[in-house]
């Protein structure tokens, strides 16, 4: 299945802004994380507009943005 994922923010730098990737079937949003081979950190994981938690599984056409940890006040 094919996939879009987004990359907001410090994330940037670990490859395109947005990208297809090819994932098996039954993926995870920490599948699609680990195969970006981004940095291991607390990532604000969205899908399809809603926060999902890392286990959430993916269905063809998703598009996931990642959000690096913020801070602020």
């Amino acid at each position: 299945m094919n996939i879009k994922i987004k990359l907001f923010a410090s994330l940037r730098k670990f490859g395109p802004d947005e990208q297809i990737v090819a994932l098996p079937e039954n993926a995870t949003v920490d599948d699609a994380v680990n195969i970006l081979n981004l940095p291991h950190m607390a990532l604000l994981k969205i899908v399809n507009g809603e926060h999902r938690p890392a286990h959430h599984p993916l269905k063809d056409g998703d598009e996931v943005a990642l959000f690096p940890p913020i801070a602020g006040g």
